[in-house]
């Protein structure tokens, strides 16, 4: 069964504007074929360029593990040169009737 999935990574490089296309693609390139959908959020101070990527919607992961390890099996060199921070939730779902669990 799926899980809702819940990730956010903020990405970080040098100022050279034109960022989010850039993490849409290294996403794209990841999740090809996982049901999720995401909204970037770029802003660029300090001389950075920063991209806010908020993750949601269905995969087959059941745990932050298994997911941890899918992106570390299938993430490009790009996206761990700038990953900077991640936080991630998922919920398997459960079994049965949302009311005994047993149905």
């Amino acid at each position: 069964m799926n899980s809702e999935t819940y990730l956010d990574f903020c990405f970080v490089r040098e100022q050279s504007g034109d960022f989010a296309p850039e993490v849409d693609q290294f996403l794209s390139e990841l999740f090809k074929g996982v049901r999720l959908n995401w909204y970037l959020d770029e802003k660029s101070q300090d001389g950075m360029d920063i991209v806010v990527a908020e993750i949601k919607g269905m995969s087959k992961w059941q745990s932050e593990e298994e997911t941890i390890e899918f992106i570390e099996e299938n993430a490009s060199k790009s996206f761990w040169k700038y990953l900077q921070g991640y936080q991630m939730y998922i919920y398997p779902a459960k079994r049965g009737c949302g009311s005994c669990g047993t149905h």
